[in-house]
């Protein structure tokens, strides 16, 4: 199994040079991994201390982003390097002022794992959720460097846990401590005979929380919001879009106004979906033309201020619940205290699935039910405001991953 994989890797490397000619994402996928030993080797020099974090994409950056961020300020001489698999992580992350060098993770073959760790030689490593690459973990685990899974979540149809697992099981073996979310993934590990686990949680409770108190002003949300009820939708899809046209232009009361943050902000959706209203629109690249308080909608077409405006809105709709991978981020809009708002494919997301339960977190799956809960969480503050208690209340007793974690490193001396 490990030649086929090792096989598999060198193939798939191959058609990926052929498909970015016509994928834009493949083609930064291929791209950015052309450069990625020279530019370690511009910034790491043999004589550093060097702590390494990877990340499939954002979301599990923002996971290890607590722990990443304390080290840096117990430890600030060690350099940083912040590696991720997806463009969608790294275009985002590629200018993070706390690491000293981003970049994407090569494939995983068994020359590219042993250049990048003579590259980089770390002296600590932290793989955030997952993300298990046999040829990295087996040469990290022969180089005895200490390795560390922050966040971890398995579930039981995962290879390791089945008889033909045997090869892939063999890198978990890489891992000093696992540190995961919940009594499941701990049982299912203890199954294998991992028993150097800890229910720590989810950092990103700690993240999202640090959220509430970062400064998140932002003039023109309050220029346009006008101290008036407010939806904020953010990364919306085109169903989510299509049910939210449709109680805007035929449900909504003129008190309430809409800010729209969609997944997609290609000029020509955007447009698209401005000319859907039959409110006042404005954009977010017109808001220095026009007087926002007199708009009921707000599209937003750029990216990286939504944590900062979810702290403006009354309620929250998150989007992703009508697609195959799944609803998006309802964590920040949560640690804010409002009730949220999503489609029906929420399942494999447990902290959805507790949201949805204890009545922080509604879920609909076609337009008429939408306006009947937009139209009481509108008219009923009580009913709004125990749903944001509610929210809140989650997010604060689900944080202090972050400081388990960092006891135990501190306690045992990972660091030198």
């Amino acid at each position: 199994m490990n030649l086929l994989y090792n096989i598999l890797v060198s193939i798939v490397g191959f058609l990926l040079k052929g498909i970015a000619l016509f994928n834009k994402k493949i083609k930064l996928f291929v791209d950015g991994r052309k450069q990625t030993f020279e530019n370690i080797a511009s910034v790491i020099a043999e004589k550093d201390k060097v702590i390494w974090f990877h990340c499939a994409s954002l979301g599990e950056f923002e996971q290890g982003r607590p722990i990443l961020e304390s080290l840096k300020e117990q430890y600030p001489i060690h350099k940083i390097v912040l590696t991720f698999f997806s463009p969608s992580g790294y275009e985002i992350r590629k200018n993070y002022k706390l690491a000293d060098i981003v970049c994407y993770l090569p494939l995983d073959t068994k020359l590219n794992a042993r250049k990048f760790l003579d590259c980089t030689h770390p002296e600590l490593v932290f793989f955030v959720k997952y993300e298990f690459w046999p040829n990295i973990l087996n040469e990290l685990k022969r180089r005895s460097i200490k390795t560390f899974l922050i966040s971890g979540i398995f579930r039981g149809n995962q290879a390791f846990f089945k008889w033909y697992g045997g090869w892939i099981r063999k890198a978990l073996n890489a891992f000093e401590h696992f540190f995961v979310q919940d009594e499941n993934s701990k049982l299912l590990l203890h199954s294998i005979n991992f028993k150097n686990v800890t229910v720590s949680g989810d950092t990103r409770f700690d993240r999202v929380y640090e959220i509430t108190k970062q400064d998140n002003q932002l003039s023109f949300i309050e220029e346009f919001k006008n101290n008036r009820y407010t939806l904020v939708a953010g990364s919306t899809w085109k169903e989510d879009e299509e049910l939210l046209v449709d109680y805007i232009n035929n449900n909504a009361s003129e008190n309430e106004k809409f800010i729209i943050a969609p997944h997609n902000i290609k000029k020509e959706d955007i447009q698209k979906l401005k000319s859907s209203f039959n409110k006042r629109v404005v954009l977010f690249s017109e808001k220095d033309q026009k007087e926002l308080q007199k708009y009921q909608v707000f599209i937003i077409d750029t990216v990286g201020i939504l944590s900062k405006i979810y702290s403006y809105a009354t309620i929250a709709y998150v989007g992703g619940g009508f697609t195959k991978s799944g609803v998006h981020n309802t964590l920040e809009p949560a640690t804010f205290g409002i009730p949220i708002v999503i489609g029906p494919n929420y399942y494999k997301f447990n902290e959805v699935v507790d949201l949805v339960k204890i009545e922080a977190c509604f879920s609909i799956d076609k337009s008429k039910k939408l306006s009947v809960l937009l139209e009481k969480l509108f008219q009923l503050k009580k009913f709004r405001n125990r749903a944001g208690e509610n929210a809140l209340k989650y997010v604060i007793d689900k944080t202090g991953a972050t400081t388990k974690i960092l006891y135990y490193l501190k306690n045992e001396r990972k660091i030198r």
